[in-house]
């Protein structure tokens, strides 16, 4: 196999003397896993930039000066995107011109922009760049490298196999099976049709229809127990998850996080969170996880993965979690931060074609798939409009079905105004699915239901994304071990007493802590928490605020 060609760091100022400086300080910084190429000019750049279009290069980064004669950098970055959409874009200005550059973050969606001068580097330069290019990797697809998986794109096996790879933020290249390239390839691994879908790994070795448990630990992550005892164990790898053990781990205490399926939940597979502080331009939820993750190894935290907890009970001081390969897990306390998944779509047909388009949630793992067809996003939360507008970029047409007349009362306005802006969204008001109805085992059709006429119509459509409802993961919490609501939400704090404040169901004499459930040292956080104001910013929080009450919990242990 050849050597891939390196990423392109492309940098533009007008002043000679600043772009030598630039060239320097970036080749000495990038040399390694990146081509640097600069240039006065932001004509001459823009020619360089379709000449690497045609050749089939990559370009990593834009990094341009503002203010030039030819055209404002700003105009360059914003031409330069439509060549190559995926490469992050940063400005150098003056400090006269941040203005210019903090209008530029919200009309062209600029990613960051850089005060001259930048010395040191080390400390204005290289922090910002290493950043965006962290981030950038994560959407880049090097040409027949890493992980390619070859099945059949209406394949609920494979959308599995591609939604958890997407959701742990490994890179793979995607191959139909009915290709020339899927046909060479199966028959390089002997490999039959009926067996797929089948995993290629950089080292040329493969997997047949993986367990993802056994792709997990090829992969080189541990879905195996080290340790006898911990101080506290995080059920659950969402942001109140991830966020309870960056602190739990950063403070001191043994600390596991066990997750079902992949860091980052719900929020890790939206295409864009634009309203959580600190981020200007918005960041997407496999940033996001990203971002969390590489916090949480550093401070130590054991992270064990694709695992699920089926069991929990009470022996003295100790929790004794059981897990679904049957083994079991030793802690002094536990943080359930287990989330919601989206409710089923309860349609005639919903069930058959799930994974064969039909798709709970999974935006940016099947909207490539998704271009020039017809599809339907069902919800209107938040969730629904960001995978509205991801898919947008690749479908012919977008429509929303919601069952209220319109958006405001579910969705954020800022997202409510994007949508109203994007030609090929429709939000269609008072709509309900009552069939699914599909050929060759794929959707096809949809019957759809007008609530306000109660009438009936037949429409085509290739794929349908559902986001309804927030379903508690608590299925596997026995009941009266735990206290759940109605809704099988955990009840936390003076919740726990109820209505009449009956406190027969608490053995201590303290009430519960705020994130404390009716078992004492067992805490609830995130948006499986009853009462949880279902945000990132809120999990976040409440993780965070639950490894304070561990401490507490624990010091009177």
């Amino acid at each position: 196999m050849s050597t891939p060609r390196k990423p392109i760091i492309l940098s533009v100022d007008d002043d000679p003397q600043v772009l030598r400086s630039l060239k320097r300080d970036l080749r000495n910084q990038y040399k390694d896993q990146y081509r640097v190429i600069s240039t006065t000019s932001a004509e001459e750049a823009l020619d360089a930039v379709k000449e690497l279009k045609k050749k089939g290069e990559t370009v990593a980064l834009f990094l341009s000066d503002q203010r030039m004669p030819e055209m404002l950098g700003v105009n360059f970055l914003e031409q330069a995107k439509a060549f190559f959409p995926l490469a992050k874009r940063a400005l150098l200005t003056a400090y006269s011109d941040t203005q210019a550059a903090i209008k530029a973050i919200n009309d062209v969606q600029l990613d960051y922009y850089l005060l001259k001068p930048w010395d040191p580097p080390e400390e204005k330069l290289y922090s910002v760049l290493d950043e965006l290019l962290e981030d950038w990797k994560l959407s880049y697809r090097p040409g027949f490298q890493g992980i390619r998986v070859v099945g059949y794109q209406y394949s609920p096996k494979s959308h599995n196999i591609k939604d958890w790879l997407a959701a742990n933020l490994k890179p793979y290249q995607w191959v139909e099976a009915q290709s020339e390239a899927g046909q060479e390839i199966l028959g390089l691994h002997q490999c039959g049709n009926r067996e797929l879908p089948l995993v290629i790994f950089e080292d040329g070795s493969s997997m047949v229809d993986p367990k993802l448990a056994d792709l997990a630990e090829r992969l080189g992550m541990s879905a195996s127990v080290s340790e006898d005892l911990y101080d506290v164990v995080i059920v659950g790898g969402g942001p109140a998850g991830m966020a309870a053990a960056v602190y739990g781990g950063s403070e001191g205490l043994k600390t596991l996080l066990i997750e079902r399926r992949a860091p980052g939940g719900q929020a890790g597979t939206s295409s864009r969170i634009e309203n959580y502080l600190g981020f200007p331009s918005g960041l997407s939820g496999s940033e996001l996880t990203r971002r969390a993750m590489a916090q949480t190894l550093r401070f130590g935290v054991e992270l064990v993965s694709p695992r699920e907890v089926q069991d929990i009970r009470m022996e003295h001081n100790y929790k004794i979690l059981t897990l679904d390969d049957g083994s079991e897990v030793k802690t002094r306390a536990v943080i359930l931060t287990t989330g919601v998944q989206y409710r089923k779509l309860p349609a005639e047909g919903a069930d058959q074609f799930s994974g064969a388009g039909v798709y709970y949630g999974a935006a940016m793992t099947e909207a490539k798939a998704c271009e020039d067809r017809t599809i339907f996003v069902v919800g209107g939360g938040n969730s629904a409009g960001q995978g509205a507008v991801y898919l947008s970029k690749f479908a012919k047409q977008v429509n929303i079905l919601i069952r209220k007349p319109d958006l405001t009362s579910s969705m954020s306005s800022y997202l409510i105004d994007q949508i109203d802006g994007i030609d090929n969204i429709e939000v269609q008001g008072f709509r309900q699915i009552e069939k699914v109805c599909g050929e060759e085992d794929r959707v096809k059709r949809l019957v759809i239901r007008n609530l306000e006429e109660d009438s009936t119509y037949e429409t085509p459509a290739d794929a349908v994304f559902i986001f309804i409802g927030a379903r508690p993961r608590t299925e596997w919490i026995e009941r009266g071990q735990i206290a759940v609501d109605n809704r099988g939400f955990v009840i936390t704090g003076r919740e726990v007493f109820g209505e009449n404040n009956n406190r027969r169901n608490w053995p201590l004499d303290r009430s519960p802590y705020l994130l404390e459930t009716c078992q004492p040292g067992v805490f609830a956080a995130g948006d499986v928490r009853s009462g949880a104001m279902n945000r990132v910013a809120s999990a976040v929080g409440e993780g965070a605020m639950a490894i304070k009450f561990v401490h507490q919990y624990l010091a009177e242990t």
